[in-house]
């Protein structure tokens, strides 16, 4: 519990049993549930998120989308925490976050990554592809944003069924905050935290992934607001 709040942390894996095995262990001792989405992994990420205490869910349906939707639905907690499984994404700043939720009566937080801290935690193609995508959000929505590609959120866990989440691919990083940003009922802010080096092997496929956040931006942009 962490100020009167159960707190359920949410993370998406495929092959990252070196990643969680250092991650799930780093997390706040407020946290109280952690959901482990294997994603059909071929290593040991099941067993060793289990052993460490984590509930392990099992979308075989291959996805970064298609895995938080089987995750997000199971969560029992009051507010909902994601991050990858690579050691990306700040757990020493979990409790921060979720104060910036409360003290300021928000929704939906989204973690930014920008600016970034550590300049060498990102490599230069990978800064310019999420310059590209949060410019072509502020384009298509006129709402600025720091990081619309950014995987670390923390909301109110009452919000999910409003969101009316659709992609089963990488896109669903986007689509959460757009939906967030357009619902009338839902309060939505960034906050910096700090982002790291990613332990084990790289999976994104840069080129292919960032073409299609592009086009599902489009097509969002142009999708009925689901309330």
């Amino acid at each position: 519990m962490y100020r009167e709040k159960k707190i359920s942390v949410v993370i998406p894996c495929f092959n990252e049993e070196e990643g969680i095995a250092l991650v799930i262990p780093s997390l706040p001792d407020s946290v109280d549930e952690v959901i482990i989405v294997d994603n059909n992994s071929t290593d040991r990420t099941a067993e060793v998120a289990k052993r460490l205490g984590a509930r392990v869910v099992f979308e075989k349906k291959k996805g970064y989308g298609a895995a938080y939707k089987a995750g997000l639905p199971a969560v029992t907690g009051d507010i909902t925490v994601t991050m990858d499984g690579d050691g990306t994404y700040a757990v020493e700043q979990v409790e921060e976050c979720i104060d910036h939720l409360l003290d300021n009566d928000l929704d939906f937080v989204s973690a930014s990554r920008f600016p970034l801290r550590d300049k060498k935690a990102m490599n230069f193609s990978n800064k310019v592809g999420n310059w590209v995508l949060t410019v072509g959000t502020l384009a298509l929505f006129a709402h600025a944003i720091k990081d619309s590609q950014s995987g670390m959120w923390i909301y109110k866990s009452r919000i999910y069924p409003k969101l009316n989440l659709e992609s089963d691919g990488m896109p669903l990083s986007e689509e959460i905050k757009i939906a967030a940003i357009r619902h009338p009922e839902i309060r939505f802010d960034e906050y910096n935290v700090n982002y790291h080096p990613r332990i084990g092997e790289v999976k994104l496929n840069k080129w292919k992934d960032g073409f299609e956040n592009l086009l599902y931006l489009v097509k969002l942009r142009f999708r009925p607001v689901k309330k």
